[in-house]
């Protein structure tokens, strides 16, 4: 059975921008593969090359070397529209300002399968309102998305996403500006969508314990290269992750035996008084 994605020796960097030096970011042979119904968490700290990696993968940026497949099918073959009914995307932010009702933005997902109908037919209809029962929006479907709440707005466009059907979620930080309740909701809800539809997800993070949680396998990418991917308890080592982090980190089992990470925090230093300064 073909993985459901697979990276082939990705490389990629950014080049010169306006009055900048060379390039001060590249991805480095990044290669890995999930399987069909998995869910990788990609972890690591900032300018680590998770945002690029989404990028690769999603066709937004073209790989100086290496190849993504779908399916067992080069990327680059596919047309956009046809890789758009395979892979998914949710960003971490929605503009709020945006001109439509929460109908109109799910049926949206719908566009990769009829590029060219200018409208819904009766079957996109039932995926979107499949996709807003499984989320819990189909009660909001005729409210503006400019009034709707963080948690709600961000079910929303993974109601959009699924939509779409595909094999393949990635997910960019999906719990970034949510609260206790709407993480919690969040977790739940591609809990359910990974085990009811068996589809693929990518999650993007840097809450560790987030994606301990969630994900099958982490994959632990800094400066722009795969440092380990592997179960989570593999991954999450705390010598391992102080090293990349730069901070003192500790692991402890969780109350359902997944790592919990915590950082230690340095101590402030300690005031002189004037007296002793002297």
């Amino acid at each position: 059975m073909s993985a459901a994605v697979e990276a082939r020796g990705l490389a990629f960097a950014y080049g010169p921008a306006g009055r900048r030096p060379a390039a001060t970011f590249a991805l480095a042979d990044v290669s890995f593969a999930a399987a069909p119904g998995e869910v990788l968490g990609v972890v690591g700290p900032n300018s680590a090359g998770k945002t690029t990696l989404i990028r690769l993968l999603t066709r937004v940026l073209t790989p100086a070397r290496g190849q993504v497949l779908l399916d067992g099918v080069p990327l680059e073959h596919l047309p956009r529209w046809a890789a758009a009914r395979r892979v998914a995307v949710v960003a971490q932010e929605l503009p709020g300002n945006l001109p439509f009702t929460v109908e109109q933005l799910v049926l949206m997902g719908r566009l990769p399968h009829a590029p060219r109908r200018f409208f819904e037919s009766a079957a996109d209809r039932r995926a979107a309102g499949a996709a807003m029962a499984m989320t819990g929006v189909a009660h909001l479907a005729a409210v503006p998305v400019a009034r709707l709440s963080g948690g709600e707005r961000q079910r929303a466009v993974l109601a959009r996403a699924l939509a779409q059907e595909p094999g393949l979620l990635v997910l960019d930080e999906p719990t970034a500006h949510l609260d206790l309740r709407y993480q919690a909701e969040c977790v739940a809800l591609l809990r359910r969508v990974n085990r009811e539809r068996g589809t693929t997800v990518i999650l993007v993070s840097h809450d560790l314990n987030l994606a301990a949680e969630v994900s099958d396998r982490l994959l632990l990418l800094a400066g722009g290269r795969v440092v380990r991917i592997g179960p989570p308890a593999d991954v999450l080592e705390p010598e391992l992750l102080s090293r990349v982090y730069g901070c003192e980190i500790v692991v402890t089992p969780s109350p359902a035996g997944r790592p919990w990470v915590q950082v230690v925090w340095p101590e402030a230093p300690s005031r002189v008084p004037s007296d002793e300064r002297r």
